[in-house]
This record gives structure tokens, sequence and C-alpha cells, in this order.
């Protein structure tokens, strides 16, 4: 069959779009929200259902093709240069079962979706910092959400995935039907298949303390160090993180921020507010604040505490899991990325622990639980290249490389950083032992390795 009449009956079976390069809106549904990277695929298949799904993977297997899969864009890792992409935007379906704490959800849904539906019964999901990212590739990856040392990583609370595996089938994946498989998706899960939707946990919260503290470095110069003694008696209720940023002087930045270097620390708590008010004096005492914003919110308005962009742009991050983190090293690490600094990057600490540091209820591939701190250095494309962007995250992940746990957190590592370092190869995104464990895995469902435009686990052998 030549290729005009395999397009052609692929778009007979497909309800969905079947898109060429050339073709009205292919560049736009190709683009996601990281623009340093993305997909320049032969076909675009953007799927209406799993039927679509297993077309679209039928059509290239039998052609030895590659498949990338997209939701939002958010977590690009490979983009892929050929080959099949197949969008599960259009898969947003949201159903909550408020007696069971739980929502069905399509690959394509963003967690604002699932915030809004799951607050109507005084739920929440275990979502990350910004509600526009897809809900799929951010729990597959692990999941490291505004409430995980209270609640875990939102891969622990997976209670079934719908999958389309290398073989064109669709099937409804749990821990009683294919433990193997279930395990493998919960840290894994690009490298096994097509996910059309999933089943996950919700959580019976309806409000936070919450917002961040944003603190001039230059009046508190050892505010890092200060931070991270600060979470060593925090309740499991309390999860936060901190984030340096040398602002530019320009105009789209907040005039309180312009040329400034600043500490930006989030918070989001669970108890009442009285007792997060005790539990953060230690911090705001340290002295005055740029900005507070700390307050009693309704869960729906979280994203506010980090106040990520919601538009597009371009940007590499990597990150490294610590067993400890000293003053010493937070002094160093503060000067690498401070005032003078050879490239603009933004140091993002995150507080682990607590459930974050237990074994998940039902095992999964997410690892390297004993870590204490994550350590990430993310860097726009604007006025650096994406090797300046690899070099500075060398660096300041290098010098804190005698404190790693001996690896990275997958949903954290973005764009040409995605491969790493030498001495930080992709197998390190899962425990040794867990890495075979998955490439025994591939070797069974996907031995021809489709599914290899994502932090890649090669088939055994």
């Amino acid at each position: 069959m030549n290729h005009a009449a395999a397009i052609a009956a692929l778009r007979d079976r497909v309800r969905g779009e079947v898109l060429l390069p050339g073709d009205d809106g292919f560049a736009a549904r190709c683009a996601g929200f990281q623009t340093a990277y993305r997909h320049r695929p032969s076909v675009l298949v953007r799927a209406a259902g799993a039927d679509d799904v297993a077309a679209a993977v039928t059509y290239a297997a039998e052609r030895d093709l590659p498949v990338a899969v997209q939701a939002t864009g958010h977590g690009l890792s490979v983009a892929t240069d050929g080959g099949v992409l197949i969008s599960t935007a259009r898969l947003t379906r949201v159903e909550v079962d408020a007696a069971a704490r739980t929502a069905r959800i399509g690959a394509g849904t963003r967690f604002a979706a699932v915030i809004d539906a799951a607050s109507r019964h005084g739920l929440a999901p275990l979502n990350g910092s910004a509600p526009g990212v897809g809900v799929t590739g951010y729990v597959l990856g692990g999941g490291l959400g505004l409430l995980g040392r209270e609640f875990g990583y939102a891969a622990d609370r997976v209670r079934s995935i719908d999958l389309v595996t290398a073989d064109a089938r669709s099937r409804r994946v749990t821990a009683d039907s294919d433990p193997e498989l279930f395990w493998a998706l919960r840290g894994a899960g690009a490298n096994f298949g097509v996910v059309t939707g999933m089943e996950i946990d919700l959580v019976p919260v309806s409000r936070l303390y919450g917002g961040e503290l944003v603190f001039d470095l230059a009046r508190t110069p050892g505010l890092l160090a200060d931070y991270l003694r600060w979470t060593e008696t925090l309740p499991e209720e309390l999860t936060s993180s901190v984030s340096l940023l040398d602002y530019p002087d320009l105009p789209f930045f907040p005039a309180v921020l312009r040329g400034r270097f600043a500490a930006h620390v989030r918070v989001a708590y669970t108890g009442d507010s009285r007792d997060g008010e005790r539990l953060l004096a230690p911090l705001r005492a340290l002295g005055p604040r740029l900005s507070d914003t700390v307050a009693e919110m309704p869960y729906t308005e979280c994203g506010a505490i980090y106040d990520d962009p919601p538009q597009p742009h371009a940007y590499q991050g990597d990150n490294v899991l610590l067993r400890a983190f000293g003053p010493d090293q937070a002094a160093e690490v503060t000067d690498l990325v401070g005032p003078g600094a050879a490239v603009p990057c933004v140091l993002d600490v995150r507080h682990l622990g607590g459930a974050l540091g237990r074994p998940a209820q039902v095992p999964n591939a997410v690892g390297h639980r004993s870590a204490r701190y994550l350590l990430r250095v993310l860097t726009p494309l604007m006025g650096a290249g994406p090797d300046e962007a690899r070099a500075i995250a060398g660096k300041v992940l290098g010098a804190l490389a005698a404190e790693s746990v001996g690896g990275r957190f997958q949903s954290l590592v973005y764009g040409g950083c995605a491969d790493g370092p030498p001495a930080a190869p992709a197998t390190d995104f899962w425990e040794p032992a867990d890495h075979r464990r998955l490439a025994a895995l591939k070797k069974e469902i996907d031995p021809a390795n489709m599914f290899r435009l994502n932090r890649n686990i090669e088939p055994a052998g």
C-alpha cells in the first residue's frame, strides 16, 4: 500500500483528526507548552478515543515507526523528528465519585478541571503547583505535589489505568489484573503504551493555609540555610519549597522584584490557620518581606501559591535528590545562582520526607524515597542557549553530588537535560533493581521499543 492509500485508510479508521506536515493546523496542533523543543512527526493523530489510539499504533507498528504522545507538552523530554505523534488533548472527561473519593479522567485532562469538579464535594486531587499541567504525564511520572508530605506521590494514589500497548490492544490495568504492569506504569508509564484514561484517588481537602513569603536576599543572605533548618521540625501536613531568582531590572517583572535577588518560600498547610501562623513565625522573624501572601484560601485557589507562568515558553531543567543539605552547601549554591551568575536561572528546593519517604500502599516504580530534599535548576531559554543551561545546571547540581541519593526525579527534568551529563545517565530516574525489572517488562510489552520518545527504558538484552 502506498503512502497516500495508507493515510486514507488511517483516516477512515480514526474519528478524530489525521494531519500531515503542510495541512492546515498541523504545526499548531503539534505545539505544546514547551517551545524550545517541539515534535515534528510525519503523521499526527488527534485521538477522539481509545480506538483512534489503537489505529495510530497499528499504523506505526506496520511501518516500524516510533510513537510519541502529547497532551499538554509541559514535560517534553525527547521530540520526534518523523514517526507518529498521538495527541490525547481531546480526551478531557472528568467524572467524580464522591462516595469512593475517586475521579475518572481522560488522558488530556488538566488538573484545573479535576480541582474544580472535586471541590464541589470537598475533595482535591494530588496536583502540582500549576493547575494547567496535564494529569496523566504528571501522575505517571511520580507527581510531586502541593500536599506531598501528607499524602505522598500522586502515582501512589492511582486505582486503574486505561492503556493501548504496542500490539494495539486496549486494556484496563489494575493491581489485580496485571500487577507487574500496574507497578511499572506508575513511575515509568510512557515506556509501555499510550494512556487513554485513569482513575485516581481524591483526598478530603477543601481549604489551605497557603501562599508565599518573598525575601530580598541582600537583606537576608542566609535565607536558604535558615529555610533548611526550619524544615527539620515541620509536621507532615505542611509541604513547602523555596526558590531563588536574581531578577533582571526589566519592565515585565513586578516593580518590587526588579533588580533584586529574591527568595520565594511557598507553603501549603492543611491544618488550622492559627497553627499555620505559629509554624511560619520563625520564617517571618528572619526579616522584612517583599511580599507575604500566606493566608486561608479555598483549595480551588491553590494555583496562586506558586503563580507559575501560564504562557508557553522555552526552558530546561534538571535536579538531584539529596539525603542531606547543609548550610555550607546552601551558601555555595546561593552564590552560584546569584548576582553575577553566568546564566540566569531559578534554584528550587523542595522539602520531601513525610509520606513521600514511605513506600506506596500498592508498590510502584517511584523510587529514591529516602531523599530529604530535591534541588532543581530551571533555566529559561531567553538569554541562554541549551548548552549554557546544561552547564549551569551541572555546576550547581555537581556542588551537591556528594549528598545525592543516586537519582533524579524524572517529572522535573525538562528539555535538553533529559539525558543528563555523563555522570547522570537516564537510568538514574529509577533505582538499579527497579530499572532492571522495568527493562525486563519492556522486552515483554514493547520489544521493538516503539515507545522510545521519552525518558526511555530500553528492552532488556
